[in-house]
């Protein structure tokens, strides 16, 4: 359709226009319906529009961003201003300091109004008197905007400034006068020790100190508070028994009874004796007796809140006006262990466990719940338990008279050329599978395989280093932990002809008594064989001067207390420890475990041992073993590293098959078949660990497998009888 003249110049002269408007302002982009006329720039008015003077300006930038230098605000930054941390700990009994995570100006400047301030250049730290904290805290809370204050919790300002007595000032004529006159010094400081915690307190002293004696001196002072309860493990039973009946005589016989069944009437008893077991059995009816003081005996083995036992000994310590707790091994591995003995003496001290274990356990929520397995602030911690619950002396303070004991470590020459090729690419593929895994109880199954195969392996050099001992002809302990080395070692010394004892878990009390006094009063009787869960704690010993461990055990308490079987009151002559450590087997990963845990209990003060500094020793003649007049036992020294040992469940009739035809049968006399010996033994202990895996589900469910390898493995090797 043409339009006509008219409508041409109309049109045009609008163009015209709208091209003048626009050279009066800046050049805008307008939507427009698709109609690219309206952006063009228009002609001057009266002008022909041609489309050759299309007004270009090459300078403009239409989409560039307008520069707005009016309203100009400064950058922001999201999140809030990081602080610096000012964290408070305990340094001792009178003094405190103060770790800044930088450098502040503002708080150093309120330091400087502190008379007792001091500024350590070594450990670039502030520290005050403990009378100046609540002035100083209250100063720095206004730099709150500036500084994230950690302060020590209030029950340890409350224990610090708590006044201390002197205990040589504590009357003990409360004290029947037939112990108190048995007592020696530093015994009657435990107990005004006791005396002054109003009866209730931890007397963790080193093994072989008398802490039996001190307990029942903190009793007899509280004899009003009778009637007594002593709960300690079914050896100790007869231990209890003959002291109370020897130093207390005013304790009728007919008075003094043990608990051997839930149907026991025990309301006539002034004294009571049970075990731990018996404990949470009999827990009802033991509270209906109205105990008024407690006595619990290697209290340790109450580490565990969830256990039926803590939770029993928890109702009964809320019950009793008294609670005495003896262990001369607090805690096995960790500060997380003293937290319910603690709970036993003083339940509202530290508020919960949560408040606990986050100040001296570093615990923290993980994605697998509440971690406690740490350890933080230890040094604070050890001066509240000295301030406030357990008293604790070492045979080295106390006894200056002591004889000396010396730790040594004997590398074995192990015999492990058993493995063919094809086993060894086994046990390749095994490695690998368990350096993939990563399910923890799986890992934790192959290691204690790992640890059971080692006891078959080890017996050769063992034997061979008994026949050795023996040759000495004097007295010795051997500890070990599987049954199938206990029952090597015993017939050995059947055949030998060499008198001996043994106490492993199936012994009972009075047997236990029988031998010990054997050991302990005839010459002719020259070797102790001892389990070291069963016999580690309870015996005396001191008839002995040579300890032997054929094994090893995850916690270095256990060996601790095993040790001082030996070396405690009554040993007259120094004492010789000796560790059989075999090369390239499960021995290489549990010795470091050992010192590292040893370590967190040195920073406790709870062990003074150091199994770094421990001396090494190679086996005599390593290679070459002369036992008898023209016999040789020759051991190659072929290992296998514990990342490429692990048990294959095919291949463990071979194992077994292995380790008997390595044996040298010229390693004794003709008359001793060790071949047959050693077969017995590992076909026993076949059947006892079938037997014992029903047992195993069942404590299986009981525990923490993510925190088994780390430090309660001990518990769980303790109810199994492997």
């Amino acid at each position: 359709m043409q339009c006509s003249a008219e409508e041409i110049e109309r049109k045009r002269q609008q163009a015209l226009k709208k091209l003048a408007s626009k050279n009066k302002s800046p050049l805008k982009v307008q939507k427009s319906d698709n109609n690219w006329c309206n952006t063009l720039p228009q002609a001057q008015s009266g002008q022909k529009f041609k489309f050759n003077q299309f007004n270009t300006n090459r300078n403009n930038k239409p989409y560039a961003k307008t520069p707005n230098n009016i309203n100009k605000t400064p950058a922001q930054f999201y999140g809030k201003e990081q602080k610096i941390t000012a964290k408070c700990v305990l340094l001792n009994e009178v003094k405190f300091g103060i770790e800044l995570s930088a450098f502040s100006t503002p708080a150093v400047e309120v330091f400087k109004t502190i008379p007792s301030r001091n500024y350590n250049t070594t450990t670039k730290q502030w520290d005050f008197l403990v009378k100046d904290y609540a002035t100083l805290m209250n100063k720095l809370e206004g730099l709150t905007t500036h500084l994230d204050l950690i302060k020590l919790p209030k029950f340890v300002i409350e224990c610090v400034e708590f006044p201390q007595r002197d205990l040589s000032s504590i009357d003990l004529s409360k004290v029947e006068s037939k112990l108190r006159n048995a007592l020696m010094p530093f015994q009657k400081e435990g107990v005004a020790f006791g005396i002054d915690k109003c009866g209730r307190c931890l007397l963790a002293d080193d093994m072989g100190l008398g802490k039996t004696f001190q307990a029942l001196g903190i009793a007899s002072h509280y004899r009003n508070d009778w009637p007594l309860l002593i709960v300690t493990t079914a050896s100790m039973k007869n231990t209890w028994e003959e002291t109370i009946l020897q130093y207390l005589p005013s304790v009728p016989l007919m008075q003094l009874q043990y608990m051997v069944s839930t149907k026991d009437y025990i309301n006539d008893a002034i004294v009571l004796i049970i075990s731990h077991d018996m404990l949470t059995r009999a827990i009802d009816k033991l509270l209906e007796r109205k105990f008024g003081v407690l006595i619990i005996d290697e209290s340790h083995n109450f580490k565990n809140f969830k256990a039926k036992g803590t939770q029993a000994a928890i109702r009964i310590a809320k019950q009793v006006r008294r609670v005495i707790l003896l262990s001369g091994t607090p805690a096995l591995s960790r500060p997380s262990e003293l937290y319910t003995q603690l709970s036993l003496i003083d339940s509202r001290f530290f508020g919960n466990f949560i408040e606990y274990s986050r100040r001296y356990c570093d615990g923290k929520t993980t994605n697998f719940g509440w971690d406690a397995s740490g350890q933080s602030n230890l040094q604070e911690l050890e001066i509240i338990l000295a301030k406030k619950f357990m008293i604790r002396r070492t045979k080295d303070n106390v006894l200056a008279a002591m004889p000396n004991k010396s730790q040594e470590i004997v590398s074995l020459d192990v015999k492990l050329n058993q493995f063919s090729e094809e086993d060894k690419k086994c046990l390749t593929a095994l490695a690998n599978k368990y350096r993939d895994t990563k399910k923890s109880n799986e890992k934790h199954a192959i290691l204690l395989t790992f640890f059971s195969e080692t006891a078959k392996i080890k017996i050769p050099s063992v034997i061979s280093y008994v026949l050795q001992v023996l040759d000495e002809r004097k007295k010795f302990l051997l500890f070990a932990h599987h049954q199938i080395m206990l029952d090597s070692i015993a017939q050995i010394l059947l055949k030998k002809g060499k008198e001996f004892i043994r106490i492993d878990g199936t012994t009972n009390s009075d047997q236990r008594k029988y031998f010990v006094d054997k050991f302990q009063g005839k010459d002719s009787c020259i070797c102790a064989l001892l389990s070291i869960t069963a016999a580690n704690a309870g015996i005396t010993l001191t008839a002995a001067e040579l300890v032997i461990f054929a094994e090893l055990h995850w916690n270095p308490s256990i060996l601790s207390q095993a040790e001082s079987r030996a070396h405690r009151i009554g040993q007259e002559k120094p004492v010789t420890i000796r560790y059989l450590l075999a090369p390239g087997t499960a021995d290489d990963s549990i010795w470091p475990m050992l010192q590292k845990k040893q370590k967190i209990l040195n920073e406790v003060g709870l062990c003074k041992d150091n199994f770094n500094s421990v001396q090494v020793k190679n086996q005599t003649n390593c290679a070459e073993v002369k036992l008898t007049e023209g016999i040789t036992y020759r051991t190659p020294c072929k290992t296998l590293d514990i990342t490429t040992y692990f048990e294959s469940p095919s291949k463990r009739q071979k194992l077994n098959d292995s380790v008997v035809s390595d044996l040298n049968e010229s390693l004794l006399d003709d008359s001793i078949n060790i071949t047959q010996i050693i077969k017995e033994n590992v076909e026993k202990s076949s059947e006892q660990n079938e037997n014992c895996k029903k047992r195993n589900d069942n404590v299986q469910n009981e525990i923490d497998v993510d925190d088994m390898f780390n430090d309660d493995l001990d518990d769980y090797l303790s109810t199994i009888d492997i």
